[in-house]
């Protein structure tokens, strides 16, 4: 029950910065349905004990593997659907609470909360990066943003 209430959550939220942020009407409840399956990705990927960067990594791959696919499939820009299917991943508690704990004085506490801020950040973008590879393989350097091949 915890994980629906997570879900429609997070489905709320990423809608909401899509509207802030003019996404296309069309891509709205698909960029959210793409963050719910990347917060869905992530919390059973820590079920199952990963780390919470493996985890993130395989989240993210998600996210951009499923981006890639629609977006071809209605003709808009994968960065469309992407960046709020990785909305749910971004580590801005993190962030918060390392630049709090370097505030307080607190540097050891503050320097694992930061490694672990850019080990997620770090995760995020080898997990979008991954997914470009996949997608562009074969295509050449030329070719890999041109539509219609």
């Amino acid at each position: 029950m915890n994980l629906l209430i997570e879900s429609v959550l997070t489905f709320a939220a990423i809608i909401g910065f899509g509207i802030i942020f003019s996404v296309p009407r069309r891509a709205l409840l698909l960029g959210g349905g793409i963050g719910v399956v990347t917060w869905l990705v992530l919390q059973t990927g820590t079920a199952i004990g990963a780390s919470s960067v493996i985890a993130t990594v395989m989240a993210s791959l998600t996210a951009a593997t499923i981006a890639h696919l629609l977006a071809k499939k209605i003709r808009i820009p994968v960065t469309t659907l992407s960046i709020p299917g990785i909305l749910p991943l971004v580590p801005g508690s993190r962030a918060y609470f390392t630049m709090l704990s370097f505030v307080e004085g607190e540097y050891i506490q503050g320097l694992e909360y930061g490694v672990e801020t850019m080990l997620q950040a770090g995760a995020i973008a080898a997990g979008l990066v991954l997914a470009l590879s996949i997608f562009s393989f074969g295509k050449g350097i030329g070719n890999r943003y041109e539509t219609g091949h």
